[in-house]
């Protein structure tokens, strides 16, 4: 199905074009020696690329050190929001479903936080199985972490909830995430009525709004390489602790 064009021959006319006798397959002793010359540059330059990549990809035993450190270093530069994950859950017939949220932080216990709606179908997914993955996307770099995800106490969902813009608050109020819309003027009606609700002061939490915090057992960090000798590091602990020790490996591209 993928067709890298380095990686393959456009058709069997073409070798049978290229390649004529065994004498084409022969050059000359100077030819040679300047063939060895760029092939041994290639490899130097190649294993240099993953020397650069593993040394970018530090295989330390603190994952969530790690990766503060690759979101505080991501500059923005690939055009990509640096705390947008993609988080999937499972539904209960076994399929896969994924979505863009926003990552709200990291604790103090290394768990990633973000609020949704309870109601929402990622809430509903949560509460019948709770394990889940996040992906962050750098353009350079990447991060997986699968891990366990977990209501979150109210004092933390209620400080999610305040960093939020207004608007955004007050859409909670009015929109009952994942449902059906049966007219969208409805829809509308209900934010406009939430509007004039909360028209002065802060804005409550729903009660069916929180946050949810994932405890994370394992996480890869990849590193872009030259030559496609990407550099990837794997951090895995029992998905049953916040505190145990930490494995690592570094896996082949």
């Amino acid at each position: 199905m993928f067709d890298d064009r380095d990686d393959v021959l456009d058709s069997d006319s073409d070798l049978g074009s290229t390649v004529s006798s065994d004498t084409d397959l022969l050059g000359s002793p100077d030819e040679d020696l300047a063939v060895t010359a760029v092939l041994a540059a290639a490899a130097a330059a190649a294993t240099a690329a993953l020397d650069g990549a593993a040394a970018a990809n530090d295989d330390t035993p603190d994952p969530v050190g790690m990766f503060r450190r690759w979101l505080d270093e991501y500059d923005g530069g690939s055009g990509l929001m640096k705390n947008a994950m993609h988080l999937s859950t499972v539904r209960a017939d076994g399929q896969p479903r994924s979505r863009m949220v926003l990552l709200k932080g990291v604790d103090a216990d290394g768990r990633f936080l973000f609020g949704t709606d309870g109601g929402s179908d990622k809430g509903r997914e949560i509460a019948a199985n709770p394990k889940v993955a996040l992906l962050f996307y750098w353009g350079s770099r990447q991060v997986r972490v699968e891990g366990v995800a977990e209501p979150a106490p109210g004092p933390v969902s209620d400080a999610v909830f305040a960093e939020r813009p207004r608007d955004h608050q007050i859409s909670a109020w009015a929109s009952r995430q994942s449902a059906p819309v049966v007219r969208r003027d409805d829809l509308a009606e209900r934010r406009r009525a939430f509007d004039r609700r909360f028209d002065v002061g802060p804005v409550p939490r729903p009660p069916n709004w929180g946050a949810f915090a994932v405890r994370p057992h394992r996480f890869e960090f990849w590193q872009l390489g030259a030559a496609r000798l990407h550099d990837r590091v794997v951090h895995e602990r029992s998905s049953s602790s916040l505190s145990g020790t930490w494995t690592t490996i570094r896996l082949q591209p």
